[in-house]
């Protein structure tokens, strides 16, 4: 059964802070939270990934561990996202068998997330629906109408990914996008809280899902 929660943060050098954007996205009612800190050393790694299970736990906001397998299980994660290129989702579920915890895999065109289907993950980034920086090589853009029909026609949870900020959303949401990723705009702002209302009330106002 298809997931529709709208906003998922991922928390990338955040100006105002990973607690600070943590706690913004519990009191804001995001779904996921997830931590991505390319390059970052196992004890810094798995620092911050403490400092927000703490935040999260008990709460409606699940934390994903962006990769890191071993940093996942050791902070108690929610669960992992895995990237096209990283670590088998097949190993890391036969590795970190604990009940509960979901398997997230991104996907760059519709040949990826059909071959998805075979892997069963809890859901799948889409993606990039608009150019974006969060990558020293970025994937080709996929466009909104491409990522709209990817999220319509698999039969996964799926979350749209790249470049995605309040002024291209309700775009993206008329597209058939159920769920969609921020970073940038939320990470490069003092006032998470703020941006992330923003989102979560375009997501309301235009998604048809709701």
């Amino acid at each position: 059964m298809k997931e529709n929660f709208g906003l998922y943060l991922i928390l990338t050098d955040p100006v105002a802070g990973y607690a600070a954007c943590a706690q913004a996205a519990v009191d804001g009612h995001v779904r996921y939270l997830q931590l991505r800190m390319k390059g970052a050393s196992h004890a810094a790694l798995l620092e911050t990934a403490c400092t927000l299970r703490a935040i999260t736990r008990n709460t409606e906001t699940r934390f994903i561990m962006n990769d890191d397998l071993a940093v996942a299980i050791e902070s108690d994660a929610d669960g992992l996202h895995l990237g096209q290129d990283d670590s088998s989702l097949i190993e890391a579920r036969a590795i970190w068998n604990t009940p509960g915890k979901q398997f997230g895999l991104s996907t760059h065109s519709m040949e990826q997330a059909q071959e998805a289907l075979k892997l069963s993950p809890d859901y799948i980034g889409v993606g990039p629906a608009f150019p974006t920086q969060t990558k020293a090589l970025p994937d080709p853009v996929l466009g909104p109408k491409e990522v709209g029909q990817i999220a319509q026609e698999i039969q996964l949870s799926s979350v749209a990914i790249g470049g995605i900020n309040s002024a291209n959303l309700p775009a993206l949401l008329k597209t058939g996008v159920q769920n969609f990723c921020v970073i940038g705009a939320v990470n490069a702002v003092p006032n998470p809280t703020k941006v992330i209302s923003e989102l979560q009330h375009l997501w309301k106002k235009h998604s048809f899902w709701t």
